[in-house]
This record gives C-alpha cells, structure tokens and sequence, in this order.
C-alpha cells in the first residue's frame, strides 16, 4: 500500500484523522466509555468488563494511550489507568468545531 501524504493536510486535520482511526474499533471505544464511568481502573476490572483477554486489552490500551487520551499508573503490581481530563477535553473541542459546521440550507447533490 502506499505512503498517505499527510503533509497535503492541517495539523488539525491529521490529529481529528489519528484520534478517528484509535477510536475506530469498539472495544476501544468500550474500554474509553468504562473509564470514563467508574474514572479509574486496574487492567484487570477492564477484562472482566469487556470480555477480551488480556493480551488483547493491552494492545487496545497501548493505542489509547499512544494519541494521550488514557494515562497508567503503576499501583503495587498492577496499572490503573484513567482517563487524561486535558486531552479528552481537547479531543471534545476538536470534535465539537468540526460538527457544529452548519450545513448548507439547499441540502445536498
């Protein structure tokens, strides 16, 4: 497959496309919805919660974390993870800007 040319687009626009593809599988986005519900977390209450094992979990949490959205800490012999208050709510905004365009009144095609 071939190179994508980011560089023909924003900064914006190449940060709305990586947070997008990280968000874009489900369990990912079930493990986001379960931190933000209980706001803090060892690994352990995530496996239970979304059913995967723990090898597939980590890998899901390695992605969250690679754009900041989650962050661990290490607690005795386990990592709690939480959600990172400063990238969600930039996250939000970035999402919010974009959606709130208003769409043309003649519709469409």
């Amino acid at each position: 497959m071939g190179l994508t040319k980011t560089e023909l687009f924003t900064q914006e626009q190449n940060a709305i496309a990586d947070i997008a593809k990280v968000l874009g599988h489900p369990a990912r986005v079930a493990i986001l919805q379960y931190l933000l519900k209980v706001n803090t977390c060892i690994c352990g209450d995530i496996v239970e919660e979304v059913g995967l094992a723990q090898p597939t979990i980590s890998r899901h949490l390695k992605e969250l974390k690679s754009i900041g959205l989650i962050v661990g800490n290490i607690e005795g012999t386990s990592i709690c993870y939480c959600v990172n208050p400063e990238v969600y709510h930039n996250i939000k905004i970035m999402f919010n800007q974009m959606f709130s365009q208003p769409l043309p009144q003649d519709g469409c095609c």
